[in-house]
């Protein structure tokens, strides 16, 4: 409980606002207000603002969601255990190494602060080659032309064996919305902040960050009421490391994570947390 501790006296002393500017916050809860409200920051990246019908201690209920179109988009997974000497790094820090235009948390991580707590590969370097009981595998870096760009495999209803030989990058996490488009997350009473990951019935990659403490499973019912089409998601982290970044040619926006003190009680980080993987995405050559 320590890191927590020291987070929030942070938070009280210095009074530093959590991200985004006070400019940008204005013309999203512009864009909240509206059901359908995407700005484009390139051919075939949008970034979509929803308001969660949950208030918030923190003052606002945002969902921020960046949605991206794979055919103008290469997907990328950044691990820190794959550079020598790697180190973790926040995800705007990832994002402005490596040249990319967005980026989000890949999964949750264990204490050595590099090795997924579950799958996860590339061509050529291997995080954490345990497959373990979770159901989602986010893949990319197709080897075949004649599969999606990016695909979520559901071993509920797939056969892993089959498509991992098809993907030369495999991420596995925690399901949220099923290959039945089901809520599969029990209700907990604990709230926090989410990074998510999710595919909408166009195959185009949803991006997601709740800001606001949400129970994961209210938080996937709200996904499967706002007006993304979503078919599959699986989640990536939570509280103040869930982190989410976006850029265009003239805007930038980074969000970070939270986690509630008590039921009227919530903090975010003033900080972005290093994270050693990240899943980014630049604009295809």
């Amino acid at each position: 409980m320590k890191p927590i501790k020291i987070l929030i006296l942070f938070f009280i002393v210095t009074g530093l606002a959590p991200n985004p500017s006070a400019a940008q916050q204005g013309q999203e809860n512009q864009g909240a207000t509206s059901a359908v409200k995407w700005q484009n920051l390139h051919k075939g990246l949008e970034f979509g603002v929803f308001r969660s019908p949950q208030p918030s201690a923190l003052g606002e209920s945002l969902i921020r969601i960046v949605r991206i179109d794979p055919e103008y988009f290469e997907f990328k997974l950044l691990m820190a255990s794959a550079i020598k000497n790697g180190k973790a790094l926040t995800v705007k820090q990832w994002c402005r190494q490596n040249g990319l235009v967005a980026g989000i948390n890949a999964s949750m991580y264990q204490t050595d602060y590099k090795t997924s707590v579950s799958l996860m590969r590339t061509k050529t370097h291997i995080n954490n080659p345990r497959l373990s009981k979770d159901k989602t595998i986010l893949a990319f870096d197709r080897i075949r032309p004649d599969v999606p760009r990016v695909k979520m495999i559901d071993r509920q209803c797939e056969d892993f064996n089959l498509w991992e030989k098809k993907y030369g990058t495999l991420i596995q996490s925690i399901r949220m919305i099923s290959c039945k488009g089901e809520n599969v997350w029990r209700q907990q009473s604990k709230k926090w902040s989410t990074a998510a990951i999710g595919l909408d019935h166009q195959n185009r990659v949803l991006l997601i960050h709740a800001g606001a403490p949400h129970s994961t499973h209210d938080l996937i019912n709200i996904l499967k009421q706002l007006p993304l089409n979503i078919a599959r998601s699986m989640y990536c982290e939570g509280g103040p490391q869930a982190q989410l970044y976006a850029r265009s040619d003239d805007k930038e926006y980074e969000f970070v994570g939270g986690f509630e003190l008590n039921d009227s009680e919530a903090v975010n980080s003033p900080v972005s947390w290093p994270i050693p993987n990240l899943v980014g995405i630049s604009i295809r050559k």
